[in-house]
């Protein structure tokens, strides 16, 4: 295969990219100086030695010797509450936005109406066990698309058996119908945290 249409269809497969932007992202790199494709080819490289998945909470940090990352790590949160969020982005916004002190857990992804898609159940399962000698809410903080209330109703189905040793709330709509987590605002995070209702 042609090494510009290999390239451009392996970069189409990243989310948000089509044909046409993958195409046109490898005659961006081929205007490049060298350096720029060598120093882009080593940081891809590097993901896989340099950056680990938390035990804990399964989101990407840059890695040390430990297993957990700095949230996991850190002894001032708060260990009462825990949020589920689909996507490392999502907890990146949720801490942009400075409201939250608690615990987090990765679902990695959604479920769509089609069937399609997976979350970490298993692990998701161990966590709330785990949460469980500490927690008192596990709050749901999902994006509010049509896959992101799949993907709700099946966690609620995960979590029914623990309603009652501990509150399970969802965030308030501050969220506006079809918005993402990742791309809302700090305030509107904030007024959807604090607004939050149990499930």
């Amino acid at each position: 295969m042609d090494r510009i249409d290999e390239l451009a269809q392996a970069l189409a497969r990243l989310p948000g990219i089509g044909p046409r932007q993958g195409k046109r992202f490898v005659f961006y790199l081929l205007a490049a100086p060298a350096g720029d494709r060598t120093k882009l080819a080593e940081l891809i490289l590097s993901l896989g030695k340099d950056v680990r998945q938390c035990t804990e909470c399964m989101r990407f940090y840059n890695g040390t010797a430990a297993n957990m990352c700095g949230y996991c790590s850190d002894t001032m949160r708060d260990d009462t509450l825990l949020m589920l969020v689909e996507k490392d982005q999502d907890l990146a916004a949720v801490e942009r936005a400075g409201t939250y002190r608690g615990r987090y857990f990765v679902l990695g992804g959604v479920l769509t109406l089609t069937g399609k898609g997976a979350i970490r159940e298993k692990e998701l399962l161990h966590r709330v066990e785990k949460h469980l000698q500490s927690g008192k809410e596990i709050v749901l903080a999902l994006s509010a698309t049509s896959e992101g209330e799949h993907t709700t109703d099946r966690v609620r189905e995960l979590l029914a058996p623990y309603r009652d040793a501990v509150k399970i709330s969802m965030l308030g709509r501050g969220l506006a119908t079809g918005s993402e987590l990742e791309y809302s605002d700090g305030e509107t995070l904030r007024a959807a945290l604090t607004n939050r209702k149990e499930t």
